[in-house]
């Protein structure tokens, strides 16, 4: 029998490993960052872990506490003297039995993961659901028998013009007490999000209060952002971002939506760890503004489609495949505390339409922040993660697709792969000559050849490859001839170098030998191919779509599409070519999105709008999709020229090996 499968979230590195081997040895071998200071005497409480339960369908296993050895006298000790959170294990003193997904808790996790996605300087016209009402009501006399909140009501009818308004009935009762409290001066909290909807008093303060906030937020696969927002002055409170808690429930999408499917309390699982995630940013945001959560009266979110329904509790299973059914595709409003965001009882949250059935909300509010429906040129709009969302179109026209990129880009499934974090490698150059490498980690400012970098380097260590660097590095072995064209790693050039390493029938190359030693193989190579291509495809159908073969302008959106140098990605064959001065990467254009329908409604109905009219097109289906993944499968692609990179990068001339087991014997042909 085979040994246990071990899975480490929100990393993706997995192993199998003996029955009897520590967790906390099977992290360590397998570079998962679990802290532990005491040398494993189960004394500090560094290494703590969770054991996900139930049936993964994509790895074939199912995981169980059972699968763990039974706490023993160590772990009893700790948890009598400084208590073990319910759920939780000293990966130290635990065994493993059997197959298991491990998460490694991120309260736990002193040097995290790098969530980098903050506000924009934008500054937005400000027309908010939300509007604060300073009124002076009458006070009340025998003879006008009028009630106090019809009383309030009328005062806000001649000074405001609210002619026809709607109360929250939990105000009714609270009326009278703050109505006297405030000596007849209060504020009212008035929503109204439509023109076509009745005005709703949300909230009631005594006297003048010249304050009110709302939340915008973007629900991304990997990581959540969350801004703070003053809703009466437009300025950004707070932003914060934490990894999503779903990771451990699998690293992709269509992972999360089986994992729905396989485990009967699997919605409800996910749904509840992305509101306590979001509450935990909502606490955040407000102790880092000095607001309190009471204060807040209004909400955005954005997310995929799958994050979209899990947020809102909706079971995600139909998109699981054709023909990839929304629940609801409209934007939605409904009450924050209907969906387990407690801030004020009046807070109201209102969720972007999605596009289609893997193009979300956060594509329609990367769509809204860039504006390609706006303008006359062809511009590409593409979110890179688990799932790339595509955008291409102008003033005339918009079209929308999807491609299944996978975890790779993130460091899932990449050997030396994970995500961004201190010690990570971000940035990686390659000498053509001597094949050596120099390279920048997160959290240190000099190159790795640079003096001062090692003892930089040694707070955090140099732990892995993030996205950005699996980019740039694989980027730069085709640059230097390491690998060819359709990314066979040129094991010839193990004469020249010792970075070129055998491994069986293939090759790898060895960009750090250090107490991690981080390699690039053949198997890390074909799965950047994979995902490029995939998303390379998506582009060039809506490329034929829109019947052009150039782009005018790309703009790179997320957390991944901010760090990606455009170049890099454009030698990868990530983009089409374009002049490179036009790349731009537009930050978190899905968060700036919901930002900006937080602070001004009549962005709503102007996405509304855009959604209704984009044509969405199902990669899935198109005859043509295999063909142009077939040809992006190479470096920067088989058949596409790239004139505006080839100017300012020097392409290598074309080389074709043969198949990677054949030790490396190449066949070279000239640029055709």
């Amino acid at each position: 029998m085979k040994d246990p499968l071990v899975l480490f979230m929100p990393s993706g590195k997995r192993g199998r490993f003996p029955v009897g081997t520590p967790v906390l040895e099977a992290a360590r071998q397998l570079g998962v960052y679990v802290e532990s200071v005491c040398g494993s005497r189960a004394t500090c409480g560094r290494c703590q872990i969770s054991v996900q339960e139930g049936h993964f369908a994509k790895h074939g296993i199912t995981s169980s506490h059972d699968h763990l050895s039974r706490i023993g006298p160590k772990e009893e000790r700790y948890d009598r003297v400084r208590s073990l959170p319910e759920g939780r294990r000293l990966s130290c003193s635990a065994l493993i039995l059997g197959d298991l997904v491990i998460d490694v808790p991120q309260d736990t996790v002193i040097n995290a993961q790098v969530v980098r996605k903050a506000a924009d300087e934008r500054v937005f016209d400000r027309n908010a659901a939300l509007r604060m009402c300073y009124v002076e009501v009458e006070e009340p006399d025998m003879e006008k028998p009028l009630g106090d909140l019809d009383r309030l009501k009328a005062a806000l009818a001649a000074d405001w013009h609210f002619d026809d308004l709607d109360v929250d009935f939990h105000l009714i009762p609270k009326v009278q007490s703050i109505l006297r409290k405030g000596e007849w001066k209060v504020t009212a909290a008035i929503h109204k999000d439509r023109e076509d909807e009745r005005p709703r008093l949300v909230a009631l303060y005594p006297g003048l209060k010249n304050e009110a906030y709302g939340i915008a937020c973007d629900i991304g696969s990997t990581t959540i952002a969350m801004h703070l927002s003053s809703l009466l002055s437009g300025r950004t409170v707070a932003s914060a971002g934490t990894s999503n808690p779903q990771i451990r429930f699998g690293e992709d999408l269509m992972s999360r939506v089986s994992y729905v499917m396989m485990n009967p309390d699997g919605r409800e699982a996910m749904t509840l760890a992305v509101r306590e995630a979001l509450n935990g940013l909502i606490d955040k945001v407000c102790a880092e503004g000095g607001v309190s959560r009471g204060d807040i009266l209004d909400s955005v979110f954005v997310g995929n489609p799958i994050m979209h329904h899990l947020f809102l509790g909706i079971d995600p299973t139909e998109l699981g495949g054709a023909p990839f059914a929304l629940a609801v595709s409209g934007a939605v409003r409904v009450k924050s505390s209907q969906i387990g965001l407690p801030m004020n009882e009046g807070t109201r949250t209102y969720v972007l339409p999605c596009i289609a059935g893997h193009v979300g909300a956060d594509a329609a509010g990367a769509t809204l922040s860039e504006g390609p429906h706006r303008q006359d040129e062809m511009m590409l709009l593409v979110d890179i993660g688990t799932n790339a969302e595509i955008v291409l179109g102008n003033s005339s026209r918009v079209v929308a697709a999807s491609s299944p990129t996978g975890p790779a880009f993130e460091g899932a499934e990449i050997s030396s792969g994970q995500r961004a974090a201190p010690g990570a490698i971000e940035r990686v150059r390659i000498d053509p000559l001597t094949l050596e490498p120099r390279f920048r980690v997160i959290g240190v400012e000099q190159w790795s050849d640079e003096p001062g970098f090692a003892e930089a380097a040694a707070a955090t260590g140099v732990t892995g490859i993030c996205g950005s660097g699996i980019i740039e590095v694989i980027a730069e072995m085709y640059l230097a001839g390491i690998i060819s064209e359709d990314g066979v790693v040129d094991g010839a050039l193990a004469e020249r170098s010792p970075r070129i390493l055998q491994n069986g029938r293939t090759f790898s190359y060895l960009l750090h030998d250090g107490e991690q030693r981080l390699t690039v193989t053949q198997n890390d190579v074909r799965a950047i191919q994979l995902a490029k291509a995939a998303l390379y495809a998506g582009v060039k159908l809506l490329m034929d779509k829109q019947g052009v073969t150039q782009v005018d302008r790309i703009g790179l959106a997320g957390a991944f599409g901010t760090f990606i140098d455009p170049k890099y990605a454009m030698v990868l064959g990530l983009i089409p070519d374009c002049d490179l001065s036009r790349v731009k990467a537009v930050g978190n254009a899905a968060g700036t999105g919901a930002r900006m329908c937080l602070l001004n409604r009549e962005y709503r109905r102007e996405i509304e709008e855009t959604v209704r009219k984009i044509d969405k097109i199902e990669t899935a289906l198109e005859p043509r999709f295999q063909e142009h993944f077939v040809a992006a499968m190479a470096l920067p692609n088989k058949i596409d020229a790239f004139p505006h990179l080839a100017a300012v990068v020097t392409l290598p001339e074309r080389k074709a090996l043969a198949d990677a087991s054949d030790g490396g014997r190449r066949r070279r042909r000239g640029r055709e």
